[in-house]
């Protein structure tokens, strides 16, 4: 039998093959990549679990310092991970700022010498209001960021930190 009578030549055929053996190699190294990229999107949302963190008898209407702690997983790495929470009542509301500076990350103090009234950043002399408001002419460009906070049972429970503007 001659190459014309096939319906396939030998060239057409290894063609054939080596691209589909090409294209398998390729989807096996491009497949977990495209999965390590695309992971984080394909997952659920954050959790959004509230954490308890005090009584709502111990707040006052000056930012006082509260620590919690909540589990937390990096890939297989399970651990428990310790924040703060600067926590006042305003009127009714139960107000939950985050201790972190905006400008740099340092920790912010309420209530010193310079804005007895305010926080202050010690890295580079940030000020803040008691709401959290930064004060202009400082460094920080925006506010302190605030928690979402839920009150059940004279329990306050912190949840998500979110970013003002």
């Amino acid at each position: 039998m001659s190459e014309k009578d096939h319906k396939v030549s030998r060239r057409q055929f290894l063609t054939y093959t080596l691209t589909g053996v090409g294209g398998f190699m390729a989807a096996g190294m491009i497949m977990p990549m495209a999965r390590f990229a695309l992971d984080p999107a394909l997952k659920a949302g954050a959790e959004s679990d509230s954490v308890y963190v005090c009584e709502v008898s111990e707040l006052t209407e000056e930012p006082q310092k509260f620590p919690f702690s909540f589990d937390q997983t990096d890939a297989w790495y399970e651990s428990e991970v310790t924040h703060d929470a600067y926590i006042y009542l305003n009127g009714d509301e139960v107000v939950a700022l985050s201790p972190v500076c905006t400008h740099l990350g340092c920790t912010v103090t309420y209530g010193h010498e310079e804005n007895p009234d305010g926080f202050r950043c010690p890295c580079h002399f940030g000020m803040f209001s008691k709401e959290g408001i930064n004060v202009p002419g400082t460094p920080p460009q925006r506010p302190l960021d605030v928690f979402e906070v839920t009150v059940e049972d004279g329990k306050v429970y912190l949840g998500q930190i979110n970013q003002r503007t």
